[in-house]
């Protein structure tokens, strides 16, 4: 199959793009997220007869946050749109007119990662995005493993605390919660509070209280040295690297990518990661230790990762 298009649905814009077969987008464009459920509908294929044009698209892919079948066609649970048990693939294929795949967007971002960025040359492969929340993929054998129902990689829900901080799935002491962009800036602004003096730096980057603090201001603030954004950043690494040698366990991989937008950090916060990843790792000093690396697509990882899946068939 030759061209295909990418669709990565975000909370406030929506993207798509021609992807070729080495995943080079070649074109792209990008529309409002809207307010409805079906308003999103109509977006996608507005995205897709835009950037289509000029070129022969054979299949489209979407990324959509949520739970998706495992024919890859219905949403049943979204969580920011409001789907419902959503036909997206048959909605979308009768505006478009062309075959439709629908994949969870940390599965694309996964595939895509795998196939062109940090995952290349692996193939057994655990991702993992630091983002808002925490999301994940699999790859094992080559082979994107959705599971049976298709909502596997649910990493962010696993119970890492018994009882722990409520989560907004309804559950209590999930992963996401102490390993997450929303984890980090509760870690700044809490130490804040309790040690201004150590914060100086963090607070004024804001509006000089620990609730001004946002994660743009713990990012700066760690670069010049502020002690409570650099303590921040070793706590969500803390539990980053455990839950990766609680992966290790269950699925032995050769390496873990790590992407989303607290990963931009780099070396800041995977170094402290991997420290954390090798101190919890059952029988580390006896076992050979899966890699850590950082995602190398960035945002662009789920709108070619999904439209190489719709490649896939």
């Amino acid at each position: 199959m030759g061209l295909t298009i990418g669709v990565d649905i975000g909370g406030t814009k929506i993207a798509a793009g021609v992807v070729d077969e080495e995943g080079s987008i070649l074109a792209t464009c990008k529309v409002p997220t809207p307010d409805t459920p079906e308003g999103v509908i109509d977006a996608i294929a507005d995205a897709v007869r835009t950037v289509s044009e000029g070129f022969e698209v054979e299949a489209v892919g979407i990324g959509a946050a949520g739970y998706v079948d495992d024919k890859r066609a219905t949403v049943l649970f979204a969580p920011n749109i409001n789907w419902r048990h959503e036909a997206l693939k048959d909605k979308v294929e009768q505006r478009v007119g062309l075959p439709v795949v629908v994949e969870n967007d940390a599965n694309a971002a996964a595939w895509g990662e795998y196939r062109f960025g940090a995952g290349q040359g692996h193939d057994d492969v655990i991702c993992i995005t630091l983002g808002t929340g925490l999301g994940g993929g699999i790859i094992i054998g080559n082979k994107l493993r959705r599971g049976r129902f298709g909502v596997a990689a649910e990493f962010g829900h696993i119970r890492v605390v018994p009882d722990g901080l409520l989560c907004g799935c309804g559950s209590q002491g999930c992963w996401e919660q102490y390993a997450s962009g929303r984890a980090l800036v509760r870690y700044a602004r809490q130490r804040a509070q309790a040690t201004p003096e150590n914060a100086e730096i963090l607070l004024s980057l804001g509006d000089g209280t620990p609730e001004g603090i946002e994660g743009k201001h713990i990012s700066d603030a760690a670069r010049q040295g502020d002690p409570v954004a650099i303590d921040s950043f070793r706590e969500l690494a803390r539990w980053a690297g455990a839950g990766l040698a609680d992966l290790a366990s269950l699925f032995d991989p050769s390496a873990f990518i790590v992407g989303g937008g607290v990963s931009d950090e780099g070396d800041l916060v995977l170094d402290p990661i991997r420290k954390s990843f090798r101190r919890w790792l059952v029988g580390g000093q006896w076992r050979p230790h899966a890699q850590v690396l950082a995602a190398q697509l960035g945002g662009k990882a789920g709108l070619v990762g999904a439209a190489d899946l719709a490649r896939q068939g």
